[in-house]
């Protein structure tokens, strides 16, 4: 035991061992009153209840200390921890105990166990014949799973889900509602991310995609630090872009989370800019950012709000709430970057996010020709929307940081400003089908040879999910890409842009995108796929976004690799000799809609202490039973359910959910065969579902106040 918390008093029980004992109380008896005294007697306080049977051993519970009976007659006395009563179920303290005594064990295989795998525990009882009531507890005290088995020859055993939050288990044995026997750690719950569907391509997509990330992982010492974050496809420094859009997919496997957000904080100028790139010794690279870029603050928002859902530090999200701050001051006020008269972030004509602007091949500061990073003299200005999208959403989260860890004054004035951007973007650039790729200050300006007006850029896709969007405008968006799955003009419609630009719109000193088709001019990208398929699940194109997952896990099993690009044709896209076949900016898009699209894990806090769970199973009838387990290794969070679905007489769809989190709101895709008569039950009690609609799809919800649950829904 650790020394800080247990202090021990072996003291053996003899009648002559203190010739002027401390009165005690009469619930205090021989063992428990000598060591009692030894302890301090009243300064101890009274027992909070009698004996009972806790590990096999008889034991007393005080205000600060627990008494211990010992085989030899003795007593030994343990200091509490002073979180004690969080940390031990109530009924172990309270409850009366039974004459009986139970002891329940569990198979030493069986001691480390992950949430929903089955506990067989055995419950032995000397000279009993009867019934046994048998609670698990999780590690936070919390009634996680209960049942009852019958006693036959002292022998019996009973099979319970594991569950609750992770760490040991409690166990204890109720007779007649008394307490007859409890094992502290009967055993140790951990959890790690896994999806079983009984469908090899959807299960193999999270083991493939994670051995994939790995290869992408970058880890090395910064100014007496090691920092870790995943690198680009086409480059192998770390930049911030890529490493916070790479969290979509890490969240499930990554520990550390945090440092390279530190080290980019570290990193931030004085007026409250920050870098695309972070120190590199090794690579003799230092922090720089390319002039155009336009969406590096909000990103790094987005990327510090995630990694605190994943660990729930709050004092690590204090930590960076001055950089944060200054860093949306500096987008929305410094005139390089804000449009103060439309009230937007502007930059340069560049494609979509990237860092190379409109017109031909430029001269590099060392003399080398090179593509347009930098800001001239010539250089068209505008808006793009999504800088707009990202930052309308980067200011959603800064005011539930500032909610949680900051000044509520200022929640509001993030919440409004938000909205003031998303109404002035759709004012100029929504078309009624999707955002307009660029929007020149410039009115007269016009790029050569295409027709702007019907470019759809990839930040459309990731409009979907960034929560600025009308439910109209995301399934038209949802639409326009449908619209354009042309397999004999590309193998996919995951477009960086269509129609791409002409050749030579773009000058790439020779390099990839110069052409149509390539890189960010029309080629094909996995991460808009990923995005696009998540927010087909969330705006009603549910079978759309399986058969986009079905696509990409096709085409990782057919090459075992992912590029950041393909060409139409299914080439891959090698941009120079630092690109990898190790994507994991478009891997964890696609983990994305996997994990929150498909299975419906959607985190609406930290730690997924509070979820929305929406199976949307039903979209492939052979789908039946389903296990998931999303777990946040940063952190103790997670949420794991069990889904079936049971076409009986009275058909049916049953989930079992368990967790970390405290709540959560359980959403049911309904099949099409389900009529209007839908009944639901929680623990088996009748409740009355919210029925929701979402284009031709229909949900049956309800919020839970507890997990540890099976909620039924039939029709």
């Amino acid at each position: 035991m650790k020394r800080h918390l247990l202090w021990f008093l072996i003291i053996t029980v003899l009648i002559s061992c203190s010739s002027t004992p401390e009165p005690a109380p009469e619930t205090v008896n021989e063992p428990f009153r000598s060591a009692w005294q030894a302890a301090g007697g009243m300064r101890v306080g009274p027992p909070l209840s009698e004996p009972r049977w806790v590990d096999d051993a008889l034991v007393q519970y005080f205000a600060t200390i627990k008494i211990v009976a010992l085989d030899n007659g003795g007593a030994v006395a343990e200091l509490l921890p002073t979180n004690w009563r969080e940390q031990i179920p109530a009924a172990v303290v309270e409850l009366a105990p039974a004459p009986q005594r139970v002891s329940l064990t569990v198979a030493k295989s069986a001691t480390m166990v992950q949430p929903l795998q089955p506990i067989p525990i055995t419950v032995q009882v000397p000279d009993y014949n009867g019934v046994v009531d048998v609670q698990l507890y999780d590690a936070k005290a919390r009634l996680s799973a209960q049942g009852q088995t019958t006693i036959v020859d002292g022998v019996g055993e009973i099979v319970l889900p594991a569950g609750g939050a992770l760490g040991p288990q409690w166990a204890i044995a109720l007779i007649n509602g008394r307490l007859a026997g409890a094992r502290s750690q009967i055993v140790t719950l951990d959890a790690q991310t896994r999806l079983i569907s009984g469908q090899s391509n959807i299960d193999s997509l999270y083991p493939r995609i994670r051995r994939l990330m790995a290869e992408a992982r970058v880890s090395y010492e910064l100014n007496g630090r090691l920092i870790s974050g995943y690198r680009s496809p086409d480059n192998p420094l770390l930049w911030l872009r890529d490493h916070v859009y790479q969290g979509r997919g890490f969240r499930y496997f990554e520990h550390d989370v945090t440092s390279l957000l530190d080290a980019f904080r570290d990193a931030q100028l004085p007026d409250g800019s920050l870098p695309d790139v972070i120190d590199y010794p090794d690579r003799y690279v230092q922090a720089f950012r390319k002039e155009v870029e336009s969406d590096i603050e909000f990103l790094y928002i987005q990327g510090v709000y995630e990694a605190w859902q994943m660990t729930g530090d709050d004092e690590w999200l204090r930590s960076h709430l001055p950089a944060l701050r200054r860093a949306v001051d500096y987008i929305t006020t410094n005139p390089l970057r804000w449009n103060a008269e439309r009230g937007l972030v502007r930059r340069p004509y560049t494609i979509d996010m990237w860092d190379f602007t409109y017109g031909p091949t430029t001269i590099s500061p060392d003399g080398k020709p090179a593509p347009r990073h930098w800001i001239e003299p010539d250089t068209i200005w505008g808006i793009f929307h999504g800088d707009n999208t990202g930052l309308a959403y980067a200011l959603m989260l800064l005011a539930r940081i500032e909610q949680r860890v900051g000044e509520q004054s200022r929640v509001e004035r993030y919440f409004q400003l938000s909205d003031e951007i998303m109404q002035r973007l759709n004012d100029l650039a929504w078309n009624g089908r999707f955002f307009t790729h660029f929007v020149p200050e410039d009115p007269t300006f016009a790029p050569v040879g295409v027709d702007a007006s019907n470019q759809i850029s990839l930040s459309n896709a990731y409009a979907l999910n960034r929560r600025v969007l009308s439910v109209g405008q995301a399934q038209a968006i949802v639409e326009s890409y449908y619209a354009r799955r042309d397999f004999n003009r590309a193998f996919a419609e995951w477009y960086s842009i269509d129609p791409p630009f002409p050749a030579g719109s773009f000058g790439m000193a020779g390099g990839k995108g110069e052409q149509p088709g390539e890189y960010v001019n029309g080629g094909i990208m996995p991460l808009v796929g990923g995005e696009l398929a998540r927010g087909a699940f969330t705006f009603g194109f549910e079978p759309y976004g399986l058969d986009i997952l079905r696509r990409y896990a096709s085409l990782l099993r057919l090459t075992n690799a992912s590029y950041l690009w393909y060409y139409p044709d299914g080439r891959p896209g090698i941009s120079g000799p630092d690109t990898i076949p190790t994507d994991g900016w478009g891997a964890s898009a696609m983990l994305g809609a996997l994990f929150e699209g498909l299975a419906g894990i959607v985190d609406e806090a930290s730690r997924y202490d509070d979820a929305i769970i929406s199976p949307r199973w039903p979209v492939e009838p052979a789908i039946t039973r389903v296990e998931v387990v999303a777990r946040y290794p940063a952190s103790d969070g997670y949420v794991a359910y069990r889904w079936q679905r049971n076409d009986q007489s009275i058909q049916s769809m049953q989930l079992y959910v368990t967790g970390s989190g405290r709540t959560a709101y359980v959403r049911f895709l309904l099949p099409e065969t389900a009529g209007e008569a839908i009944t639901m039950t929680v623990a088996g009690q009748p409740v009355t579902p919210t029925i929701e609609y979402i284009r031709n799809s229909r949900y049956a919800g309800v919020a839970l106040d507890r997990l540890n649950v099976m909620v039924t829904v039939s029709w």
